[in-house]
């Protein structure tokens, strides 16, 4: 089947592919449960938003169950599936995709690289010391459901080079963020939990070498080396992303396409029901004027927004147009300067990972609230801007 991800002659109209569907009706169920969220918890009834989130739920038995509020169920047990498949979308892209050659995944790299490096400069600006320090990393992260969505919006005018290159930019961006999160936002560590989860992940290399296809031993394998990771204190997203880098992206002898038929079947209900379910989990926030003047009051608030906009703006556009000076990469065929600076302000969209992450790094619920206005406000500016640079000049050529 044709993949517009890794083929820029497939046009996006014409797409056939699951992936980029269910990814762009993501971006819209995305926004759709945003809007529920915030109209939930603004309306007479919000109490029940928290309250419902915070309900507790226990899992397992005795030493081998795990007691969460629902919203913590959320981010770190369905968010495995949406990590497993960025750990997929990873692996295929460097082995069979866009990144899968030194002189094609240059550019990407080093364009991701300025646009996670220079946002969080940009933060720290603002935030050298105190509680506020922690947040660090949240305007590092690109959201490519609504990114996607977004392009999608603007249509055909838009070549496929630049989603070809926005999404390239995006997957080396999901590396940078999951580096982060592996190794800055994990709590103490419990080794003997650690030797089971990654007792787990030795299995399944196992299994793959005894040519074991069948997925359903491998989920039981992969619950195990979630619940090792989770109690071990390392973060147990990292669990789906590493199970997803096991996968083999190559047919196996049988024929069978096991990473091909995992991402097209599990990203709709990813897409579609996990990251909409915790955009309902996390997005409330309350808007009144208190909160928003305790907000633009607040360095936190400030960081994240100039670090998405300006950050993510500057650091994709001028990182590329440096690959480009000194001969390490080019951008795909149709890609003009405009469509750059245009990638570049998408890039500010950076909505799930940064809410996840704002999840990690502070405690306190105001901090948290005020981060979470930033990531709002950051992303709609980011969004008009990216829009208005696509669109610049393309009545003109038609």
């Amino acid at each position: 089947m044709a993949n517009p991800i890794t083929d820029p002659d497939v046009s996006w109209k014409d797409a056939g592919s699951d992936f980029i569907r269910s990814e762009v009706s993501g971006g819209f169920v995305l926004l759709l449960a945003t809007i529920v969220a915030i109209i939930w918890v603004n309306a007479p009834f919000g109490d029940t938003y928290q309250s419902f989130w915070h309900t507790t739920l226990t899992i397992g038995v005795g030493n081998f169950s795990v007691s969460e509020d629902l919203q913590h169920w959320v981010n770190d047990a369905l968010m495995v599936i949406f990590f497993f498949i960025v750990g997929l979308e990873i692996k295929r892209e460097l082995v069979v995709g866009e990144l899968n050659e030194r002189s094609k995944a240059v550019l990407p790299f080093v364009a991701a690289l300025g646009g996670v490096a220079l946002p969080a400069l940009v933060f720290v600006a603002f935030n050298r010391s105190g509680v506020g320090f922690d947040g660090w990393a949240i305007p590092m992260a690109t959201d490519i459901a609504f990114a996607v969505a977004l392009l999608a919006v603007l249509g055909s005018r838009i070549p496929s080079g630049v989603r070809l290159l926005l999404l390239s930019i995006a997957i080396v961006d999901d590396v940078f963020a999951i580096t982060v999160i592996a190794f800055f936002y994990t709590d103490g560590i419990d080794l003997a939990w650690l030797a089971l989860g990654f007792g787990g992940l030795g299995v399944v290399v196992v299994m793959r070498s005894l040519g074991v296809t069948r997925i359903a031993l491998y989920a039981v394998v992969g619950v195990i080396a979630w619940f090792g990771l989770f109690e071990s204190g390392v973060h147990a997203t990292i669990a789906g992303v590493l199970l997803g880098l096991l996968t083999p992206a190559h047919p196996l002898k049988s024929g069978k396409h096991v990473l091909e038929d995992l991402e097209h079947g599990l990203h709709p209900y990813s897409s579609l029901l996990i990251v909409p379910l915790f955009a309902m989990a996390n997005a409330g926030i309350v808007l009144d004027t208190q909160v928003m003047g305790d907000a633009v009051a607040n360095s936190v608030f400030w960081g994240i927004v100039l670090g998405l906009v300006l950050g993510k703006f500057f650091g994709i556009s001028l990182a590329t147009f440096a690959a480009q000076k000194f001969g390490l990469g080019e951008v795909p065929e149709g890609v003009e300067t405009r469509h750059v600076w245009g990638i570049a302000a998408l890039g500010g969209i950076g909505f799930t990972v940064s809410l996840f992450i704002t999840q990690l790094a502070y405690d306190a619920p105001d901090t948290v609230e005020i981060a979470k206005l930033g990531i709002f406000a950051a992303s709609i500016i980011s969004a008009i801007l990216g829009s208005l640079l696509l669109l610049r000049g393309t009545d003109s050529e038609e």
